[in-house]
């Protein structure tokens, strides 16, 4: 009776995590993550598209003052979800998914436009090497800056409506020097399969910074033509790459 019920329970697992020609079955949970003077909210149009495909999303508010605060909150909301996850990060966002994706649930990281950092590795030295168009921000006291929000605009979101990147614009969210300069641990790019989007028309992070970290973490790109907010600006095509990830 033992080995007929030790069977059966294999032959459920393997329904489980295999689909009938033997791939891993597709991942149903993703988890979003946003990035510097921004929040979750930036995420709802890919979320749209993604919950309306069947996708369990959940997205992540951390509050963007502490590296090791912000993975922590992401993995909060790890922790909750009921399988294999995709985890998803935009910017800033990046950095905490390469320390976050080491949670055993996380199946693979997707990278929109984001830090990609390397073990013990400082962004602050990637920025370095392949300066971004513009580092136009402004001190708000206690080691928090934000974006210039006269330039905003053109800088963040240039594909935007007036409206929008005007909203965004007044209300960002203060980010931490410390968080945007603290180093990873272990990235988990090494272990985890990648993707990465990367924005063509990025004012933020050099496109061509992005393609460095693309290669070097071995991830399959997909460039489109956009701003720093091409997941706002493109949700369908982001959305896309993130469903790919997910197959």
């Amino acid at each position: 009776m033992k080995i007929k019920n030790l069977a059966a329970s294999m032959m459920i697992c393997a329904t489980v995590m295999f689909s009938p020609d033997g791939r891993a079955a597709p991942t149903a949970n993703i988890v979003l993550v946003h990035g510097a003077f921004a929040d979750g909210s930036g995420w709802k149009n890919v979320a749209d598209i993604l919950i309306a495909a069947g996708y369990k999303v959940s997205v992540v508010q951390h509050p963007d003052s502490d590296l090791a605060e912000d993975v922590r909150a992401t993995r909060r909301i790890l922790d909750m979800q009921d399988g294999p996850v995709i985890l998803v990060g935009h910017s800033y966002g990046g950095t905490v998914i390469s320390e976050a994706g080491n949670h055993p649930k996380v199946k693979a990281l997707v990278y929109v436009a984001a830090f990609a950092p390397d073990s013990a590795e400082d962004p602050k030295a990637l920025r370095a090497a392949r300066p971004p168009v513009t580092t136009n921000v402004v001190q708000v006291g206690d080691g928090f800056i934000i974006r210039n929000p006269d330039s905003f605009a053109a800088d963040f979101a240039a594909d935007l409506p007036k409206d929008v990147s005007r909203f965004m614009a007044i209300s960002q969210v203060p980010t931490s020097t410390k968080a945007l300069t603290s180093p990873i641990t272990t990235a988990a790019w090494h272990t985890k399969p990648s993707w990465y989007v990367v924005a063509t028309e990025d004012r933020i992070i050099n496109p061509e910074l992005q393609r460095y970290m693309a290669q070097r973490a071995g991830s399959k790109t997909v460039e489109i033509k956009g701003s720093h907010s091409v997941f706002i600006a493109q949700p369908a095509a982001v959305a896309k790459v993130i469903q790919e990830a997910a197959q």
